[in-house]
């Protein structure tokens, strides 16, 4: 079912050092959605996510849990990491862990083709460092400490004191690509979104860049320096080059060629990196820069952004173990205007889970599923004839997935699945017009109740359709239930684009007995 269109997406790769909160959850589970979109519209897809391993502020945090960095890493890894991608029904295709014999390799060959051309040079350092950005800090970026840090210059982001750091590392010529960067941008509108985005990118490359630090000397837990092993690859270098090393840079051409360039989706907070520095060294390395990179914003609990240093950070187990995943999946896909900062409280995802999911979607199914089996021994009927109530809801379907489609092609899930609720909302409206409890009372009415309950039914394929990149789960369930699975073929196989065509559902297929897709939850006081 390919299209021949490659669709590479990637998330940022996580530090293991923090276990995963909402806001990783969030950024994994939108990568998911697009990844699913593209996937089941038979575009070449492939979804990579994975962690980012080396480096100073993960070598002591190991130390002080008295173990070496690799076993610390393997035990973050696979008891925090891993099940999130479960918790959260994530179908990745890859997960790269920097830490991998495959990644450090082609890293080395990637920092030896820049060094190669010309474009790393060895020099004295001084700066202030923060260990927790593992990054050193501008100007802008440095206030003076308050309470016990008084005197001291911190990080404006975890309010600890900054380390100064003396050492002769290597340097990225990255002052010489602002120009090839603002011409990038001029001619490519779209590689960074959203406009908020781009404008914020535009105007720090135009104040100038400076040359890059890309080398460590004072420790050791990163990766050598291919011509000088006193030195391991600054670790924001090594984190970048994963996007490329996964899909087999400097190891399996076909496979690069055929994957790359890709999508990136980021939290706004690294976008400099991921919109300045990687495709300054993709151009340096004579590869072709990204496709696009898309920051989204930041989730904020109580007015603040998310954290685990200031206890705001929520495990996304706290909500998939009452509400379920596809709750999960729905409530930070549709409140949040992807690109925008967004307030997580448990009262709004409550009520919209209430409202939208169990009172709006959930209903519907329950309902239409019910009557069919009420009324025709749960025998989908075919339509008799349709009427302008009927060829509207047929319009709004295919309006509603062709919107869909073109928010998703924007990085606009929220948009997409505002578009698709319009056949929701049209639905259980109609089945309030044209009241089939009523028309089941009358024989001759029964050409009408055929036309009514097939086009509800055929409204649900669609929605089944449509929102399986968002509920995996429900759509699944509702999928078995309406008996396509028997008549029509899977869900996944199902093409998306294609979903909003009219008469898909066979009449003659056998519905089966729906429990509630969004069970009511108890509140606990």
């Amino acid at each position: 079912m390919s299209t021949g269109r490659s669709f590479y997406i990637t998330t940022p790769i996580y530090y293991p050092s923090d276990v995963p909160h909402i806001g990783h959850g969030y950024t994994t589970v939108a990568v998911d959605t697009l990844a699913r979109w593209h996937r089941q519209a038979g575009d070449d897809t492939w979804m990579l996510t994975g962690t980012d391993e080396h480096g100073q502020k993960m070598m002591r945090a190991a130390a002080a849990n008295g173990v070496q960095p690799q076993e610390w890493v393997d035990k973050l890894v696979s008891e925090s990491w891993f099940p999130l991608l479960e918790t959260l029904d994530v179908a990745n295709d890859d997960f790269i862990r920097t830490t991998q014999e495959r990644h450090e390799e082609r890293v080395k060959k990637f920092v030896q083709a820049i060094h190669d051309r010309g474009y790393i040079y060895a020099g004295e350092f001084e700066a202030l460092y923060c260990v927790g950005c593992e990054e050193f800090k501008t100007e802008s970026e440095i206030v003076d400490g308050t309470g016990p840090f008084e005197g001291l210059k911190v990080c404006a982001i975890h309010s600890k004191p900054l380390e100064l750091l003396q050492e002769k590392n290597y340097f990225f010529k990255l002052s010489e690509f602002g120009d090839r960067l603002l011409e990038l941008y001029a001619t490519q509108p779209d590689f960074i979104r959203p406009e908020s985005a781009r404008n914020e990118v535009v105007s720090f490359v135009k104040n100038g860049l400076k040359d890059l630090s890309i080398s460590r000397s004072t420790f050791d837990w990163g990766i050598t320096v291919p011509w000088d092993q006193s030195h391991v690859i600054y670790v924001w270098v090594d984190a970048l080059l994963n996007y490329a090393t996964a899909v087999g840079y400097g190891a399996e051409q076909d496979e690069f060629d055929r994957r790359w360039p890709a999508y990136h989706v980021v939290g706004k907070d690294i976008l400099r990196f991921h919109a300045v520095i990687w495709p300054a060294m993709l151009m340096a390395a004579g590869v072709e820069v990204p496709r696009g990179v898309f920051a989204h914003g930041w989730l904020l609990v109580g007015g603040e952004k998310m954290s685990k240093s200031k206890l705001t950070g929520i495990a996304p187990t706290e909500i998939t173990d009452v509400f379920g995943s596809d709750a999960y999946r729905f409530y930070f896909l549709s409140a949040i205007a992807f690109g925008q900062d967004g307030s997580f409280s448990w009262e709004d995802l409550s009520a919209r889970y209430q409202a939208e999911l169990a009172n709006g979607f959930g209903n519907l199914a329950s309902r239409t599923t019910a009557m069919i089996e009420r009324y025709f021994e749960g025998v989908i009927p075919p339509a008799a004839s349709y009427e302008e109530g009927d060829l509207r809801i047929q319009r709004i379907v295919a309006e509603a997935a062709a919107a869909a489609d073109a928010a998703i092609e924007r990085f606009r899930v929220d948009e997409a699945i505002a578009a698709i609720w319009t056949i929701v909302d049209a639905l259980n409206l109609y089945i309030t017009e044209n009241e089939p409890w009523a028309l089941a009372k009358d024989s001759e009415r029964r050409p009408r109740l055929e036309t009514v309950l097939y086009t509800a039914a055929e409204g649900l394929r669609a929605l089944a359709v449509l929102l399986s990149p968002v509920m995996p789960e429900s759509t699944e369930k509702l999928w078995i239930a309406l008996g396509a699975a028997e008549t029509i073929g899977r869900l996944q196989d199902q093409p998306i684009r294609e979903a909003g065509a009219w008469g898909v559902l066979r009449p003659g297929a056998s519905v089966n007995g729906l429990a509630p897709l969004f069970p009511r939850v108890e509140q606990s006081a």
